[in-house]
């Protein structure tokens, strides 16, 4: 049972990806507004139904990873390490998010697009606002919960703003003007640098961890 559980896995995440490919493709060539959900899926060689079952709008599509992408911050803050402060906790989340965009969606042309549809595209622009919206409010409880003696909610939540606003600034501007894939990342890592620099005022650079995980 666990093998047919992971082959069911396995092929259901081979399908996701390639409706991913399907639109990024069909995206680039015909346009956004002119390509369907059921252009994308016939694309992929799958029924709208499939479709459907992996993404609830066109626009999520271009958004394929993003929950995990929040996942993995999350995470991070929770396992981080006894006694780190909230700039390691946050530069580790930070890595890895950047790690899991420069394996996938760099690579397959997915963020390039993204960064320009999202200054095209309205629905687009809603979309990816309302993702990093929920980012940043899942990051901030998880960084309070961590560190509640030091951060309020609201500190939280600006320290995380701050972060993330840089990061992704960073990584639209190198995407329009249309650098490589590593180029983008160092730029995303760079911008994560410059912003846990200008964090590191006395009552957040002296807090530690002061909360188990």
């Amino acid at each position: 049972m666990p093998e047919d559980l992971g082959r069911r896995e396995r092929k259901k995440q081979l399908t996701r990806q390639a409706l991913v490919n399907a639109a990024v493709r069909l995206f680039t060539a015909k346009g956004y507004d002119q390509t369907s959900v059921a252009d994308i899926a016939e694309a992929a060689d799958v029924s709208k139904r499939t479709f459907f079952l992996h993404f609830a709008t066109k626009e999520d599509v271009l958004l394929a990873d993003g929950s995990r992408r929040i996942d993995l911050a999350v995470q991070a803050i929770a396992a981080r390490k006894p006694g780190a402060s909230i700039q390691e906790a946050l530069a580790e989340a930070t890595r890895s998010m950047i790690a899991d965009t420069a394996a996938g969606d760099l690579p397959s042309g997915l963020a390039a697009l993204r960064a320009q549809l999202v200054v095209t595209a309205p629905t687009v622009q809603a979309r990816v606002l309302h993702t990093i919206f929920t980012a940043q409010t899942r990051i901030a409880e998880a960084l309070h919960r961590a560190y509640p003696q030091a951060l309020d909610e609201v500190t939280a939540a600006a320290v995380v703003g701050a972060l993330m606003g840089a990061v992704s600034a960073a990584a639209v501007t190198s995407l329009q003007h249309a650098e490589p894939p590593e180029r983008t990342r160092a730029a995303m890592q760079h911008a994560a640098e410059i912003a846990l620099h200008c964090l590191e005022a006395p009552h957040l650079s002296d807090s530690t961890d002061d909360a188990t995980p």
